[in-house]
């Protein structure tokens, strides 16, 4: 198929977002029918053209020989956009029980349909100029949902969010030129480092590069359908996605590997994992928990993109898409308590296993695939990084220490990830003693709506864990067929 068809799928959720309110869509039903079906439509588009879609490059506009706005679909993008495509569809579904009782639900979904196609765009981008832009349109589109319920902490969360966003984009924006300039060719040199940095902490704000995560868990006061979207696909997965492409597409590893950028990189990542993973048990309010876990790994996946090899991206690769489908089916747990219950803490979990089964049993299985536990998906990336790691020592490459050291946090990680998964799943199958069950009366499992997504991803993780050959086999057609932007 041609490339020109890509951009249907970027504007197809876009243009029919901004015509919901030209159309008057605004009561329930019309709003279910309306974006269930362009979601389903868009995802269907997408899918096609990662199944069929060619690798030549489409160029909408040219601003200079060396400045143009280009759709290109290549491995790694198609990669990205299947991750996107197969967990927006359920989240929709989430959303429509979560915000039944919205009156402004038709206002979050067209925000939300647009961020749809701008993720997308960052998927389908053929240059550094092209992710830029839709990179700082996911921004735009995202704020909104981030601030939907109004209140102060939503008004301070996004405040924090544009804040941390606008100073990123002013560090990716310099390196974006310093790659223009030299027209995708820079040198191994002290300057290249510097502005390969500077992109990398620029597009680290989406990431959540310590200290630049700040903005995530703050994010944890919007909407959940928002929170399972802004920290396991959209928006952070993009910032990661971001790095990917500057470090192997557009600076090239040539340019950066064994420099003192790339050990600074290190470093913030793999001080970022342990970081997180701390602070997640720390945390007391469960979506804020998983938010810092979000923040730790994120990471793992930079840990593995930056030791630049293809065994440190092949499990970077495999994380990303492994981490999404497990931490939105955590969120969607979370969601699902607060949303029957109104319960936000730790501390208010004693008894709800047995009152709300299928959401804990579904939660167990992220906690199982998160901590890395076979024969879940996350045993298999996590097994890929490390392998990675001891691969990266062994060869005796400079920096090591940073590839050893990597892999010691990322096994603590994985103690600390146990911790402040379990101990949910401990209170609310083994209360304490002193626990009030009285007030647990007539609580039950949230609707289908909510329980038929969760279950099909803890089928997932549990699927994708078992036959993870597939996806090994696409990410290994990206790590060994990477064709730098020019």
């Amino acid at each position: 198929m041609k490339p020109e068809l890509l951009i249907i799928c970027i504007l197809f959720p876009i243009v029919t977002a901004v015509l919901m309110p030209v159309f008057g869509i605004r009561k329930r039903n019309a709003v279910r029918i309306y974006v269930g079906t362009v979601t389903i439509l868009t995802s269907l588009a997408a899918w096609t053209m990662i199944l069929r879609c060619g690798e030549e490059a489409w160029t909408l506009v040219r601003f200079t020989d060396r400045l143009a706005f280009t759709l290109k679909f290549d491995a790694a993008g198609r990669f990205f956009a299947g991750i996107v495509a197969t967990l927006w569809p359920l989240t929709v579904l989430y959303g429509f029980e979560y915000l039944e009782e919205d009156e402004r639900q038709h206002i979050f979904f067209i925000f939300f349909t647009m961020a749809y196609g701008v993720t997308l765009g960052v998927a389908m981008s053929g240059n550094i100029f092209t992710l830029y832009c839709f990179y700082e349109l996911l921004t735009l589109s995202t704020a909104p949902l981030v601030m939907h319920t109004k209140t102060k902490d939503a008004i301070r969360a996004v405040r924090v969010y544009f804040s941390f966003s606008l100073g990123g984009a002013a560090f990716a924006f310099v390196s974006m030129v310093y790659l223009v300039v030299n027209g995708g060719n820079v040198p191994a040199s002290n300057i290249t480092s510097l502005f390969y940095l500077m992109g990398f902490f620029g597009f680290g704000v989406k990431a959540a590069v310590f200290p630049l995560h700040v903005w995530l868990p703050r994010a944890s006061v919007a909407p959940t359908p928002v929170t399972a979207l802004l920290h396991a696909v959209a928006v952070v997965k993009s910032g990661v996605f971001a790095i990917i492409r500057l470090t192997y597409y557009a600076y090239g590893t040539a340019a950066v590997s064994g420099s003192w950028a790339q050990y600074i990189a290190l470093g913030f990542a793999i001080f970022t994992i342990l970081y997180g993973s701390v602070n997640a048990v720390r945390e007391r309010h469960w979506k804020r928990r998983l938010a810092y876990s979000t923040v730790s790994n994120l990471s793992y996946i930079l840990f593995g993109v930056l030791l630049m090899t293809s065994e440190g991206l092949t499990g970077g690769l495999l994380h990303m898409a492994f981490h999404a489908e497990i931490k939105i089916l955590a969120f969607f747990a979370a969601g699902a308590v607060l949303h029957v219950t109104e319960r936000e803490y730790i501390s208010e979990m004693d008894g709800l296993g047995r009152k709300m089964p299928v959401t804990f049993v579904c939660f167990l299985v992220a906690a199982l695939g998160l901590t890395g536990i076979p024969p879940f998906s996350g045993f298999i990336s996590k097994w890929h990084l490390l392998s990675a790691a001891a691969a990266y020592g062994k060869a005796s490459l400079p920096g090591s220490a940073l590839a050893y050291t990597g892999a010691a946090v990322i096994l603590i990680s994985a103690l600390l990830t146990a911790i402040y998964c379990f101990s949910v799943l401990r209170r609310a199958f083994f209360p304490d003693k002193d626990a009030d069950l009285a007030s647990l009366e007539g609580i039950r499992d949230a609707d289908w709506k909510m329980l038929v997504p969760m279950s099909i991803l803890a089928a997932g993780i549990l699927l994708t864990g078992l036959f993870g050959n597939r996806i090994l086999n696409a990410v290994l057609e990206i790590t060994s067929n990477i064709i730098p932007w020019m």
